[in-house]
Order: structure tokens, then sequence, then C-alpha cells
């Protein structure tokens, strides 16, 4: 359920990939300029971003340029588009920090499969995870899905099966936003009856056992929650 984040002027275009895409099986977010792609970027955290090179504004190189001077998204993966396809154009772009290049027109199938091929190859540096560890931790949190433990501080944290499943969700992508719908899907099993608000009475749950730490968890109004970065 990767989240792929696409910036176009082109309604057509926005409208196609995210047909395409949520076909296949990824989250979409989409942005019209480059102003709200880059701001999307920092405050969803996507996967990856399809970016236009001609936009009104700011431009799909200024963005790209800005991403990389920022430590949220110096490490995004950026596969560019744009109806430019000299070869200079292309080069630019890459040196700036875009990772692909499709020209347009283009093949949607070919989109995704760039797409996919560029999260495999990113995805082992997703994860706060120690090299041959399952182990996860991140400011004073650390769990072991591996003998279901975790802790904060040190000290033993007792978690009922979804609150494990739930704060170890969050824990896989600090900084991420996560809706309520992206959270059900993540912890729901065949012997767990959940609805986005018993979401947030887990929630508070979880805070309450995480004691100071439990504002680690934030509450992204409208949306859903993200462990902070």
């Amino acid at each position: 359920m990767a989240l792929i984040l696409v910036v176009d002027d082109e309604e057509d275009v926005r409208n196609l990939l995210r047909f395409v895409l949520e076909k296949e099986g990824f989250q979409v977010e989409t942005a019209a300029s480059g102003t709200d792609g880059l701001d999307k970027a920092l405050r969803l955290h996507p996967d990856l971003m399809v970016l236009d090179g001609m936009l009104p504004g700011l431009d799909g190189n200024d963005v790209v340029m800005r991403l990389r001077q920022n430590a949220t998204g110096k490490n995004l993966p950026v596969l560019m588009l744009s109806a430019r396809s000299d070869e200079s154009d292309q080069l630019v772009g890459m040196k700036l920090g875009a990772d692909d290049y499709v020209t347009k027109p283009f093949s949607p199938k070919l989109v995704v499969a760039k797409i996919a091929a560029m999260l495999r190859r990113n995805q082992t540096g997703e994860n706060p995870v120690e090299e041959n560890s399952s182990i996860l931790r991140h400011r004073g949190l650390e769990m072991n899905p591996d003998d279901h433990s975790a802790s904060i501080n040190g000290l033993p944290l007792k978690l009922t099966a979804v609150e494990y499943k739930l704060l170890l969700t969050l824990l896989r992508k600090p900084g991420r936003v996560f809706t309520r719908e992206r959270i059900l899907e993540a912890v729901r099993g065949d012997d767990v009856i959940l609805t986005s608000r018993t979401v947030d009475v887990h929630i508070l749950a979880l805070r309450r056992k995480l004691g100071t730490a439990g504002e680690l968890i934030e509450t992204i109004r409208g949306v859903g929650y993200k462990i902070q970065a």
C-alpha cells in the first residue's frame, strides 16, 4: 500500500495516473502545482513522487532541488514526467536529484513499471531497522515483531494484539500520516472487528500506556495519525 504523490498541472494526467496506480493497489495523492506538491511531499511523506517537469510557478526542477535540500525530502524517489524530449533537459533534472525520467506522451504501463522498480530499489532504506534485524527503534520506542515485544525507554509495554499491530504500523514509517482507513487495513484480522471510531479508542489507550511518550503519536485532524519523525 505504498503512497504515490502525483504532481501535474494537467487534470487528465492526474486522473489517468490515479486510475492506473490505484488499480495496481497503490494509494494516490495529487497536486496541481509545484508549490502544493512540495508541501504535500514534506507533509505526507509519500513513498514516491511522480513529478511533471513543466509546472507553472515552481517548476519540477525547482521542486526537486528544494526536496534535496530538505532533510525530510532528500531521499524521496522522484520520477519526472515532461513533454521535453531533449536529452539536455533530462540531464538537468537528473543532476538536480530526479531518480528517473519519462517523456510525454507516456505509456501508463511503463510509468507503473518504473515506479515498482524504484520502490524495490528504495525498500531496504525505508524502515528504522538495524541491518540483519527486524527490531525497530525510534525515540525510545523499541519493537521486535519476532517475539512480539515492545518497550519504551527500556520499560516493557503490555499491549493488546490490536494495540501492538497499530503501534507497529505507525512505527515502521515515522513521519508518515496514516489515515484511519489505512490503519484499519493494517491491523484488521479475521477475529477482530474494527471501525474508524474504534481506531481512536485504541490510540487513546496506546497513549496512556506510553505515558509521556504518548505525545509521539500525533493526531492529524481530519486525516488520521502519525508517529513523530
